[in-house]
């Protein structure tokens, strides 16, 4: 038994990545429904049936611990899936809590009502469907007031990122601040709303200025990880970690070693 890691394509390679280096001792089996990426631009309905479908692979891989490293399939399926899909003996956890419960600096089971926090004026830069979704704005407003949020549909960036066009990626990135800028002038802190988004972070921070604060999730997806896994050691157990895809191994494989500067091997999932 491992923990399983989900990402659409190779954007999730970056929470992998930090959930690695923070618990050394954790198999972790990653799959990459790349066949079907990006999700962004599909519907809920086809995001909901094309992440179960993953998330039951990786159940038939031997495990019961889920990490949804795709914050559209996070925004636009998890609370359904929990809802109404996943097995009682099985759980599936989604990128947003870990960030907002950094942003707003409450945990989420504290249940109190919303109080102001420190950050007033947040900028998010995700994919149209996690933007549609409405998700982030949701679950902040459960716990936190007073923070007008600005959502910017970065699209392409996914695409070129994965495609290796680094060059059109940053370009893209330039143009979707400066469009959320019109709208929000002057933001204290951004959230890089996808696990791709990372990649381009150096990017972001040079568009947006040092005097906005960056969030990226894969460093406080690692740390909510290890908490997890403390309070539920049974949810680790044995097993191999894996790289498994949809798509094309060896086309994946490659683009997934230049995305982490080490080899990296995909099978067919």
């Amino acid at each position: 038994m491992a923990v399983g890691i989900f990402d659409s394509g190779l954007g999730g390679l970056t929470v992998l990545e930090a959930v690695e280096k923070r618990l050394p001792e954790v198999p972790f089996v990653y799959l990459a429904d790349s066949a079907h990426a990006p999700y962004g631009v599909r519907t809920a309905d086809d995001i909901f049936a094309l992440t179960c479908a993953s998330v039951q692979r990786l159940f038939d891989a031997g495990c019961d611990l889920v990490i949804l490293a795709c914050n559209t399939a996070s925004a636009a399926a998890l609370r359904r899936m929990q809802e109404s899909w996943v097995p009682a003996d099985k759980r599936v956890l989604g990128v947003f809590v870990p960030l907002i419960e950094s942003l707003t600096e409450r945990q989420w089971g504290d249940n109190s009502p919303p109080r102001e926090v420190a950050v007033k004026h947040v900028a998010l830069f995700a994919t149209p469907a996690t933007v549609a979704s409405r998700a982030f704005q949701r679950e902040l407003a459960f716990r936190a007031i007073g923070v007008d949020v600005e959502a910017q549909a970065c699209g392409g960036v996914v695409d070129a990122i994965e495609d290796g066009d680094t060059l059109l990626a940053e370009a893209l990135v330039r143009s979707h601040v400066d469009a959320l800028r019109r709208k929000m002038p002057a933001p204290d802190a951004a959230i890089l709303g996808c696990t791709h988004y990372p990649l381009m972070q150096a990017a972001f921070q040079e568009a947006l200025g040092p005097e906005v604060q960056v969030f990226s999730q894969a460093a406080l997806v690692a740390e909510s990880l290890a908490d997890y896994l403390e309070r539920h050691p049974g949810k680790i157990g044995g097993g191999s970690a894996a790289f498994l895809t949809t798509g094309n191994p060896k086309r994946v494989s490659d683009r997934a070693t230049q995305f982490l500067r080490r080899p990296i091997t995909f099978t067919a999932a």
